[in-house]
């Protein structure tokens, strides 16, 4: 297998900030209650989320590699998906703002398939940090994701100017791994084997909510793909 594609840009990591007390004032003799603070913004990110057993089949193959690298976070079969575009914090509006973009720009768009394959890691597999499984990036998914920077540039989140490098991110590696990680995850990408079509007819509004397991994906919005 061939595992020297050209590395994904590394995908952000999510989560949401927390509350914050207020401060207790000094010439008072009693204690100022802390306050709650309203959730004012959400992290949101547009996806392309795989079917069930596709994922399924990608983790299992990813077996090898999960069992050679022990050590890294890996990400759990329902989770695993393709971003289209990180949108980061936004007010709670810019979700149905997201989802309405999303479905005037489904309408040129017909459902198509994706290939995967491979494994790689960013930067490379000497220094890695985030483990990946390879997507083709196909003209139909190429077009797809330019039509989703046009329109979220209107709607006022920064353009992406780097090239669109799509995958699935598998893991991402602990501070600190070190150089005999490194070995271990080559050697697992070694033993991945894996190829597969996966039918794309929606994309997502997604929601990254930070819970103690970690961060949680909640689909916000699905915006199915034309059917004309």
């Amino acid at each position: 297998m061939n595992t020297s594609r050209t590395p994904p840009a590394a995908p952000p990591s999510y989560g949401l900030p927390g509350s914050v007390a207020s401060p207790t004032s000094p010439s008072s003799s009693q204690t100022t209650p802390p306050t709650q603070t309203t959730q004012t913004t959400v992290r949101l990110f547009v996806a392309i989320n795989l079917p069930d057993a596709v994922r399924q089949q990608l983790y299992d193959a990813a077996a090898p590699l999960r069992a050679s690298a022990p050590h890294v976070s890996w990400v759990a079969p329902p989770k695993l998906h393709l971003t289209v575009k990180f949108l980061g914090e936004q007010p709670p509006e810019m979700v149905e703002a997201s989802a309405s973009a999303l479905r005037e720009l489904a309408a040129r768009h017909r459902p198509f398939d994706i290939e995967l394959g491979g494994a790689g890691a960013f930067p490379n597999l000497k220094a890695p940090n985030v483990v990946w499984a390879g997507v083709v990036n196909e003209p139909r998914l190429e077009l797809l994701h330019h039509d989703v920077e046009v329109a979220f540039q209107q709607l006022g989140c920064g353009l992406d100017g780097r090239t669109f490098r799509p995958h699935i991110t598998l893991g991402r590696v602990r501070h600190g791994g070190g150089r005999d990680e490194a070995k271990a995850i080559a050697r697992g990408v070694r033993l991945v084997h894996f190829s597969a079509h996966a039918h794309v007819s929606t994309i997502e509004v997604m929601e990254s909510v930070l819970a103690p397991g970690g961060a949680q994906y909640e689909v916000r919005r699905s915006v199915e793909l034309s059917k004309n």
